[in-house]
């Protein structure tokens, strides 16, 4: 099995890129281990205080948000970083060929029952026409993305990664502590079974949703003429790994709950880097609209409707908006 290193160059991948890459991964073997600490150093639960989403910190998602954030600021690498615990964007060095927006810890609300989590992260190359400071940064499509990935913290600790090149699946070797290469080139099946979806939420849907989803249960006895399992994780990075091993459609759509707030999934750090790898496999990423990495982000804690797996079925799901 490779190492990480020597296959992001057999890609081809820069070598400064690479070494951000491993700087970034070097917070998520901490985060791994105090993931499978946390119960006995005291880090499970809830502190007292709300993130700028207006949700409730877990303790491990500052732990991890600070572990990602300082050793992003000390690298080198990064000009500016962006992160779902922060309100905004912080600056780096000046001189930092590169952004990175991450989730430092996704799916923190299976935390207490000990479920899959995850860190999420997308790389994009600085702005040289804007101050580092600016929040012009991240105002950068997801087609402009140079590297995006997820570590997924589960029975084994897992790094999915594209930079442009296919995704590619890596697993943590605890023995001498890197990542070594899995499986090259993860290819999404273009049919399904699967979906994935927080039902709770299905009477605020928009019709043309409901009416797809009401299909899939319906099963072999409705119009799809097929039996469909649902499968619901409640942490993205659990979710999209699934679609990637096996195949599936994972959606998050629009809902009237709250009309302040139509969609729940963040572009820049959730919605952007799992479609870079999702295409990158082989499958599509959209919203009911829109291509999701064609989108021009106007914040960098801007929410967007996803809809992303297995090219036929999203398809199928988009084609009730039509």
């Amino acid at each position: 099995m490779q190492r990480l290193a020597p296959a992001l160059r057999e890609d081809n991948v820069p070598l400064d890129l690479i070494s951000l890459i491993k700087t970034i991964l070097a917070a998520t073997k901490e985060i791994s281990f105090r993931v499978s600490q946390a119960h006995l150093g005291g880090l499970m639960g809830s502190t007292l205080d709300e993130n700028i989403q207006g949700e409730v910190q877990k303790k491990l998602d500052v732990v991890a948000n600070e572990l990602i954030k300082d050793i992003l600021l000390e690298s080198g690498f990064v000009r500016a970083i962006s992160s779902e615990e922060e309100e905004h964007s912080v600056v780096g060095d000046e001189n930092g060929k590169f952004i990175v927006s991450f989730d430092p810890l996704d799916g923190s609300s299976n935390i207490d029952i000990n479920s899959l989590i995850g860190t999420i992260f997308s790389i994009h190359e600085a702005r040289d026409d804007v101050p580092a400071g600016d929040a012009a940064q991240f105002q950068q499509a997801g087609t402009k993305q140079v590297c995006a990935g997820y570590v997924l913290y589960g029975p084994s600790t897992m790094l999915v990664m594209t930079t442009g090149k296919g995704t590619h699946f890596y697993v943590l070797d605890r023995t001498h502590g890197g990542f070594l290469l899995v499986e090259r080139n993860v290819q999404v099946p273009k049919t399904t079974q699967e979906f994935a979806v927080n039902m709770s939420n299905q009477r605020f849907w928009q019709p043309p949703m409901q009416r797809y989803i009401q299909d899939l249960l319906a099963g072999d006895t409705g119009p799809r003429g097929k039996n469909f399992n649902m499968r619901w994780i409640a942490a993205m990075v659990g979710d999209i790994h699934r679609v990637l091993t096996r195949g599936g459609i994972f959606t998050y759509p629009a809902d009237n709950k709250d009309p302040k707030k139509p969609f729940k999934l963040r572009l820049m750090y959730e919605a952007n880097p799992m479609s870079f790898l999702i295409e990158q496999a082989g499958g599509l990423a959209v919203t009911s609209q829109e291509r999701i990495m064609d989108i021009e982000p106007d914040d960098i804690h801007q929410r967007v409707e996803v809809i992303m797996g297995s090219e036929e079925e999203v398809n199928t799901c988009l084609s009730y908006y039509q």
